[in-house]
């Protein structure tokens, strides 16, 4: 509310990062109707995961901002697809398996969410391939002033920043077989729609069938 205020009285734009509750995505709305240079975002695991997965207390769900409760989860999605919010951010954040291991008050923070990202939005939005690839690529892109180097169109000349992806592909996460050197994913054995292949940066062949080639 405070930057949204800021926005408002300087006419500077504002990015908000990790929007996580029913509230912050309707100021963040209320801001775009009075025309204020706001855009917002959140990431895979605030539409997807709620604060009962904390129960057990189990480090792997401890991530910040929080998880929050069904309805969040509900404003979070309903935000994403009427445009309130302009992105889906990652919020990767691998740990070392010693640091998850730890007390859930003392373990650090975060979770893996790269990989799993475009699958848990083609899973649980009810959105087209088209929108969620926006919310993905383009869109945070044109946002952070890359678009000349990210989420443009495939053609000779541009810079090779590519996903190759299988839409259809369904699998089950395992973090074993994860290209990620960490494990700290909150998603063991959930089925997922949707994958991606192949990962290009710079023309290079990083990610090859989800394994790392570096």
């Amino acid at each position: 509310m405070r930057d949204i205020a800021l926005s408002r009285l300087t006419g500077a734009r504002v990015h908000l990062q990790h929007l996580s509750t029913a509230g912050s995505v309707a100021m963040v709305r209320a801001a775009r109707a009075e025309g204020l240079a706001v855009t917002a975002e959140a990431t895979p695991h605030h539409f997807t995961l709620t604060d009962a997965s904390c129960a057990g207390f189990d480090p792997v769900f401890k991530v910040n901002p929080p998880l929050r409760t069904d309805a969040d989860v509900a404003a979070v999605k309903a935000g994403l697809a009427d445009g309130t919010l302009d992105a889906i951010a990652t919020d990767h954040a691998p740990h070392a398996p010693h640091l998850k291991e730890q007390p859930f008050d003392q373990a650090p923070p975060g979770m893996l969410g790269l990989e799993t990202a475009l699958a848990l939005a083609l899973t649980e939005l009810d959105l087209s391939l088209d929108e969620i690839i926006g919310l993905l690529s383009w869109r945070p892109a044109a946002i952070a002033g890359i678009a000349d180097r990210h989420g443009g169109r495939i053609e000779p000349g541009r810079p090779a920043n590519l996903c190759v992806i299988d839409p259809a592909a369904v699998w089950v996460v395992d973090p074993d077989r994860l290209a990620s050197r960490a494990r700290n994913t909150p998603y063991a054995g959930r089925k997922l729609t949707g994958r991606v292949r192949h990962t290009l940066w710079r023309g290079e062949a990083v990610v090859i069938d989800g394994e790392a080639q570096r």
